[in-house]
């Protein structure tokens, strides 16, 4: 088997006599031209089409070309006594994976299947590196990431994902667009990053001297525009975290957050059923579907169940007991729960993962997990029957979080507590804590009026929709280690 230069070395070699020969490789049109869905119910009319050659079969004086664009696949017939001879001696000089233009009539062969017979034909560009085999594809998982190119082109079901894609963010666009909320743009740059927990990206700004962070949400930024007067505000915009790799994370990722002034978290529960179901049903057709083997009904209404109830069932702990770090420490090493410890400092964080690891993995759903503990929700509203707890939801699908919302917190001196709260764990070491926004505080003393806030991580909900393990399945070019040369 040839070698992957010996192979390149044998296209460059077609490529020198395609120039001795006057044929220009990569010519600046194409030409009209229509596309192959549409070309082959033109019976008996000539056409032209375009695309990448995808197979090359025969010798001698006829040839079959497997030509595809990017809304189907059309075979064409190169016969020596049917195309002009200045287009049939260019076949030899054809590869796999050339872009080709071919013009001629629309037909059966003998054994029925609807071609073109070429006329003429134009090289459009060559390709001097082969695509894989196309029956054992491109298979290596870091391959297709890193080469997503070749994947896409190798890999149909790939491509579908990401026409997915695209077609859920139209939909959610276009449902907040009918509601009346209004899209904004928000810094991707910013002073002091906040809106979550999280370690941040750091760059530098020469001309201003100072650092800046890459933002790791848009929160505080949306809730200044309420402060503002926008009533209804959203962005659909990239966040990034500089924290570890795993199959539902990746350090660059696309969120929703919507903000809507005098609304409440149930009414976002309501809203969230609505919107996610209606979704669902447009793009597969159903509300039911199936991810990993299990089967998820997306109909509404959906389970909810509070985070102190979630916990009780599955480790035992009631935590309106075990309200502090010691003794939830305690509660944690009584029911024998297997936890590292050492990051959690602090009653917030201990408590969370002990969630995610004894609680999460077993919440299937679609099911709404609420009034989440103040302890870790730092920006959201407490309830007055027990500010211990916040008005808050999250949706939960396969033991992931989907979507996060709550009644946001509109109090600035509480704000401004829970802040210093937050920075106080920092000091004492945990890694992933809030900064205290003045600037924000500020806003919040002008006045915001109350409001509920919501925001998904739209990759998240890809690998449902499509039934897909990682998230770099849905990230058409996901953050890998860089490749060694």
């Amino acid at each position: 088997m040839p070698t992957l230069d010996e192979l390149r070395k044998s296209r460059l070699e077609k490529l020198k006599k395609l120039s001795d020969r006057g044929v220009t490789a990569y010519p600046p049109e194409t030409g009209e031209k229509i596309a192959v869905v549409e070309a082959r119910k033109k019976d008996g009319n000539t056409v032209t089409i375009a695309g990448r050659i995808m197979a090359i079969r025969g010798h001698g004086k006829i040839f079959f070309l497997d030509l595809r664009d990017t809304t189907d696949r059309m075979q064409v017939v190169c016969k020596a006594d049917v195309m002009e001879a200045s287009s049939f001696s260019l076949i030899e000089l054809f590869d796999m994976g050339d872009f080709i233009a071919v013009t001629g009539e629309v037909g059966k062969t003998q054994a029925g299947e609807v071609s073109v017979f070429g006329k003429t034909a134009r090289l459009l560009s060559k390709s001097l590196r082969p695509l894989p085999n196309e029956w054992s594809g491109l298979t290596d998982v870091e391959d297709r990431y890193r080469q997503r190119y070749v994947d896409l082109v190798m890999n149909k079901d790939v491509k579908k994902v990401f026409e997915t894609r695209a077609k859920v963010i139209t939909f959610l666009r276009n449902f907040l667009n009918k509601d009346g909320f209004m899209e904004v743009e928000t810094p991707v740059l910013q002073p002091l990053y906040g809106g979550a927990s999280a370690k941040p990206f750091v760059t530098h700004h020469n001309a201003l001297d100072c650092d800046l962070y890459l933002r790791i949400a848009v929160e505080l930024y949306l809730k200044r525009l309420i402060v503002g007067g926008f009533e209804k505000v959203y962005e659909i915009g990239k966040d990034f975290r500089n924290e570890g790799m795993s199959r539902q994370h990746n350090p660059e990722f696309t969120m929703l957050e919507f903000y809507w002034a005098y609304a409440t978290y149930e009414d976002l529960m309501n809203y969230t059923e609505k919107m996610i179901s209606s979704l669902i049903k447009e793009i597969k057709g159903t509300t039911k579907i199936s991810y990993q083997g299990t089967e998820l009904d997306f109909a509404p209404p959906w389970p909810r169940i509070s985070y102190r109830d979630a916990v009780l069932e599955h480790t035992g702990i009631d935590i309106q007991i075990a309200d502090d770090e010691k003794k939830l420490l305690a509660a944690i090493k009584e029911k024998n729960i297997k936890l590292d410890t050492n990051d959690a400092i602090g009653y917030g964080a201990l408590l969370d993962a002990m969630y995610k690891v004894a609680v999460r993995p077993k919440l299937i759903g679609p099911l709404y997990l609420t009034k989440r503990p103040t302890a870790f929700v730092t920006l959201a509203k407490r309830l007055p029957e027990d500010p211990r707890f916040t008005a808050s939801f999250q949706l939960l699908v396969m033991g992931e979080e989907l979507l996060n919302a709550y009644n946001e917190l509109n109090d600035p001196q509480d704000q401004a507590a829970r802040w210093r709260e937050s920075e106080e764990l920092g000091k004492r070491g945990q890694e992933e804590f809030e900064s205290f926004d003045a600037d924000y505080i500020r806003a919040l003393e002008y006045g915001m009026p109350p409001t509920a806030g919501w925001g998904m991580g739209i990759d998240r909900l890809l690998t449902i929709l499509e039934d897909q393990k990682s998230i770099k399945d849905v990230i058409l070019f996901p953050t890998l280690r860089p490749e060694q040369q």
